[in-house]
């Protein structure tokens, strides 16, 4: 029998990882083939056992008779090789959503749209179905996933997943998704090593501040790690990519400071210990802290962290140019991801008037500041 390769096809089945093949190809010069391949019988595409025949033809195994199934068209039986899949292999996440993503896409084309719902003059109950069968029955079209919510909900995992599944198709290199599919890597942590590069490409083509400054204040985009829950460490770099401690620590900002300067730093719980080693490492010594609350809760792993805290810190002699007194907790509920109430750049506009001001990792331009952030608007 005639039987023909397509690429695509075979792309839809994951590849053996090497102890797979080897134990394959073990049983089946043991054993023989077993199985018969399936292949697609008005164009004799193979479908399945692209593996088997691989081996069985170099080793010269004889191979059982084809089993052939009829499709409609060629979106339907693509649908069938990846079903096929679901139910036969131990698949790494990753490949189950990149797997059900391709699947969403098919369901979603018009195509099998007609055929869920039995379209055309297809009057019989296998084309209603979806699939024409010639020989043993197959597993019938799903449901339609048109959201990402859906498709998080059939593939097991969270939206947030998703989403970062699709960041890496779009971003990561080829060893990276080889890793995935092996195991040897996990979908969050290709996701934060594609961010940490995209901010420091971002910061290369940032300009760093020029001059000197007596008020400083800064926003870092601290890296959790596995400080966090996993629902907030996926929150965070779903919106802006994050540097670890260590980067930030090495950043030139005790270039900025005036012999007498003053630090305003964000800081949170999870964190707190590590953001006074930021401050001696840019030259600043610890003096006083405002509380935000934020109203709203916040996930966490020991309370409901509904704060966010203010370090102020200074270099030299920097008290406040203004001696009025703001209450250290101020209560104002929280808004967009990340974004820090106006309410704070006012007190520190009204304690220290007068010196050059800078906003690091900013995110907005402001008059009487300097800014510097990879996520400028203007």
């Amino acid at each position: 029998m005639d039987i023909f390769f397509d690429n695509e096809f075979r792309n839809l089945i994951p590849p053996l990882q090497q102890d797979e093949r080897i134990r394959l190809e073990a049983s089946l010069k043991t054993e023989g083939n077993r199985d018969p391949i399936v292949i697609w019988k008005e164009t004799k595409l193979m479908l399945d056992g692209h593996n088997r025949y691989d081996i069985c033809t170099n080793s010269g195994i004889p191979l059982k008779a084809a089993l052939e199934l009829s499709f409609p068209d060629r979106n339907a039986a693509m649908v069938w090789i990846i079903q096929n899949q679901f139910g036969r292999r131990n698949l790494q996440p990753y490949v189950v959503i990149k797997l059900r993503m391709k699947l969403a896409e098919l369901l979603e084309s018009k195509g099998i749209e007609n055929m869920s719902r039995g379209g055309g003059d297809r009057k019989s109950e296998a084309y209603k179905s979806g699939f024409h069968i010639c020989e043993n029955p197959i597993i019938a079209p799903e449901e339609h996933v048109n959201s990402v919510k859906e498709l998080a909900k059939v593939s097991g995992v969270s939206t947030n997943t998703i989403a970062r599944v699709k960041v890496i198709e779009a971003k990561a290199t080829e060893d990276q998704k080889e890793k995935l599919v092996s195991g040897e890597a996990t979908i969050n942590q290709v996701f934060v090593a594609i961010r940490r590069d995209e901010v420091k490409e971002q910061v290369k083509q940032t300009d760093w501040p020029v001059g000197k400054y007596r008020v400083i204040y800064a926003d870092p985009p601290w890296q959790y790690g596995n400080s966090m829950p996993v629902d907030m460490a996926t929150q965070q770099e779903d919106h802006y990519p994050t540097m670890p401690v260590s980067e930030i620590c090495k950043l030139p900002v005790s270039d900025l400071a005036l012999d007498n300067a003053v630090l305003f730093l964000w800081a949170t719980s999870p964190i707190l210990e590590e953001s006074f080693g930021v401050i001696r490492a840019w030259g600043f010594k610890y003096k006083a802290f405002f509380v935000w609350d934020k109203v709203k809760h916040n996930m966490g792993h020991y309370n409901s962290v509904r704060a966010e805290i203010l370090l102020v810190a200074v270099r030299g002699s920097c008290q406040p140019d203004e001696s009025k007194l703001f209450d250290s907790v101020q209560t104002i509920e929280r808004s967009d991801h990340s974004t820090k109430p106006e309410k704070f750049r006012e007190i520190i506009q009204t304690l220290y008037p007068y010196g050059p001001r800078v906003e690091l990792f900013a995110r907005q331009e402001r008059d009487g500041w300097v800014t510097y952030g990879n996520q400028l608007s203007r």
